[in-house]
């Protein structure tokens, strides 16, 4: 079994690999070639798809739909050229911080 950041850093290369490629070939390419409000609107829909996925209690399903959802964030933070390592250290930045306090330490808008 690949390591969990071993394979999100191929499907990070893998994407940011494809972003220029012929909209024809590649899923891809086809999303950035639409833009960030056709990457976003897909990101949405996965996600509501597995809140769906796991309101089921199918198990195997939730996978698939998650795994759909963490591919369509990927695609959206390389448009936005956020790399997943800034996420990665805003996740390790948070750990041992309860939910409680890390959110009340948001600017409020």
């Amino acid at each position: 079994m690949a390591r969990m950041g071993d394979t999100l850093q191929k499907l990070e290369a893998t994407i940011r690999g494809r972003r220029g490629a012929d909209p024809a070939s590649s899923y891809v390419a086809k999303l950035f070639a639409k833009g960030r409000p056709k990457i976003a609107q897909k990101l949405g829909e996965e996600a509501v798809e597995t809140v769906i996925a796991a309101l089921s209690g199918d198990r195997d399903e939730v996978i698939g739909e998650a795994a759909d959802l963490v591919f369509h964030l990927t695609v959206l933070l390389a448009e936005l050229d956020i790399p997943l390592a800034d996420v990665l250290a805003e996740l390790e930045r948070r750990e041992g911080v309860s939910g409680l306090v890390e959110k009340a330490s948001r600017p409020k808008d």
